[in-house]
């Protein structure tokens, strides 16, 4: 009985302990990251600033718009009819 004790004891200082570890190294790389992003920040905000207003043409933007009308349609389970895309903005 003692040894399953031990056993469960040690299964949950392990898995608790990992646990510990990565939430430690995910605040860690947060703030790596955070301080790196504001470095950044000012150099991004204007090169995408610059580069806004011109946008690269789409080539065969119907057959896009129809794919992705088509994809939507099928995962939704309804007819391609009754869809209207608004808008595409690339991300």
């Amino acid at each position: 009985m003692q040894e399953y004790l031990m056993v469960i004891l040690m299964g949950l200082g392990t898995v608790f302990f990992g646990l510990i570890c990565l939430i430690a190294l995910t605040y860690a790389m947060s703030a790596i990251l955070r301080s790196v992003k504001k470095d950044e920040a000012p150099a991004a905000a204007a090169s995408a600033a610059a580069s806004a207003p011109v946008e690269a043409a789409i080539p065969n933007r119907q057959a896009m718009v129809a794919a992705i009308a088509a994809a939507i349609a099928e995962d939704m389970g309804t007819d391609i009819n009754g869809l209207r895309i608004l808008s595409i903005k690339k991300l």
